[in-house]
């Protein structure tokens, strides 16, 4: 019974050989593009640049320079306030992470401003003072060219 099954099997493959030989022979596949697909891609390009620029809660992705973190509470505000004596242009933020409080300062969406920023910081606070990833408050501009080349 197996060998007669065989055989069948064998029969059948060579009777749709040729046929399968001949089709591969004489198709062959044109593709015509439509410009607007160009357009489109560059659209949907865009879009993805800027959709990588927000958080989940719709806030920029940015920078935040981390003065300090200290388990005492006084210390934290008694620095904030500093801060905002010496920069009151920069918004100031104090967190609370148990056992912590952190203090960071400034809304930066590109690393070289907080840089910049950060230079200017460690004339006050020589020591540990370093640039954060955190989701920041910002407005663009009208005519701000935001998204990373």
């Amino acid at each position: 019974m197996l060998p007669l099954m065989k055989m069948r099997l064998t029969i059948m493959c060579m009777m749709c050989m040729p046929f399968v030989f001949q089709a591969a022979a004489a198709d062959s596949v044109i593709v015509r593009k439509e410009a607007r697909l160009d357009i489109l891609t560059g659209k949907q390009a865009y879009l993805n640049k800027r959709s990588a620029m927000f958080t989940g809660s719709g806030q920029y992705k940015g920078y935040r320079i981390q003065v300090t973190s200290t388990s005492k509470r006084d210390e934290a505000f008694r620095i904030k306030s500093e801060l905002l004596v010496k920069f009151p242009d920069q918004k100031t933020y104090v967190l609370f992470r148990s056992p912590s409080f952190k203090v960071r300062i400034g809304n930066f969406i590109k690393m070289e401003d907080a840089e910049k920023f950060k230079a200017q910081l460690n004339k006050l606070f020589p020591y540990g003072v370093y640039i954060v990833e955190d989701a920041i408050e910002y407005t663009p501009k009208e005519d701000e060219e935001l998204i990373p080349q």
